[in-house]
């Protein structure tokens, strides 16, 4: 993984952590790597690894049983709200950029949709 000088990295590993619950390929109750297996994972130190589940764990992402490691939440209602959250922010950051270049609404609407028909 690349990290952005703009952003924490322990906020850019937590998103990346996000994007893998939503896609699925964290499933909820799985066991979460290891803060050791974590630092290697993403090359970061144990005490960012250890950073990391403590955000995740407050935002209710995961949850740590004592002495046996780091979940994924097991409330399915969190990855909808999550996938949600993550989409909205997608778009917020993507509608401000085009109203930067200048674009409305429709003209934003019509360049998705030429860009979807180019793709076909």
């Amino acid at each position: 993984m690349e990290y952005n000088t703009g952003m924490p990295i322990y906020l850019q590993v937590i998103h990346e952590l996000k994007k893998k619950m939503v896609k699925g390929e964290l499933k909820p109750g799985e066991k979460m790597p290891s803060n050791r297996d974590l630092a290697v994972l993403y090359k970061v130190n144990q005490n960012t690894a250890a950073r990391i589940y403590r955000e995740m764990e407050t935002r209710g992402y995961c949850f740590t049983k004592r002495g046996i490691g780091t979940f994924v939440s097991e409330e399915e209602e969190m990855f909808e709200d999550l996938k949600k959250e993550m989409a909205g922010e997608l778009l917020r950051n993507f509608i401000h950029e085009m109203e930067d270049l200048g674009y409305e609404k429709d003209d934003i609407i019509s360049q998705i949709e030429d860009y979807k028909e180019e793709q076909k």
